[in-house]
């Protein structure tokens, strides 16, 4: 079951606090996970090939999606954590197996310290101090 700020960090939200004009460009680049410089760019390139249709798209689009809220993420790694899962599921799944194997690997480790006559011989010895 997803808690209610997961379907919410989804969505597609228009951004005025990051945008020019009306935050579509901003929300677009948010959405994908992609640099809002070359969203405006391709923005600006569309309005100049499909001049009344871009523009109609963008002024509904600024007129119909809602405002992205301040409050959508709870701290700045989840808000971090969304974005890199809109930019590319592979990196993101990548990313989690690497870690996965990094956090097996120090758990490896520690298991075979603790079961280990040295941890023995350290506990003793830290028994005996003072």
């Amino acid at each position: 079951m997803r808690q209610d700020g997961d379907w919410r960090a989804q969505r597609f939200y228009r951004d005025p606090r990051h945008g020019k004009l009306m935050g579509v460009c901003a929300g677009v680049a948010d959405y994908f996970g992609w640099n809002v410089t070359l969203v405006r760019v391709l923005a600006i390139v569309a309005l100049l090939w499909f001049n009344v249709l871009a523009l109609a798209a963008y002024l509904i689009l600024g007129f119909m999606l809602p405002t992205k809220p301040d409050t959508l993420h709870d701290w700045d790694a989840d808000e971090e954590y969304w974005r890199s899962v809109r930019r590319s599921a592979g990196d993101t799944f990548r990313d989690v197996r690497h870690r996965f194997r990094e956090l097996d690997m120090k758990l490896q480790r520690m298991e075979g310290y603790v079961t280990s006559r040295r941890y023995d011989l350290d506990r003793q010895f830290r028994d005996l101090e003072p």
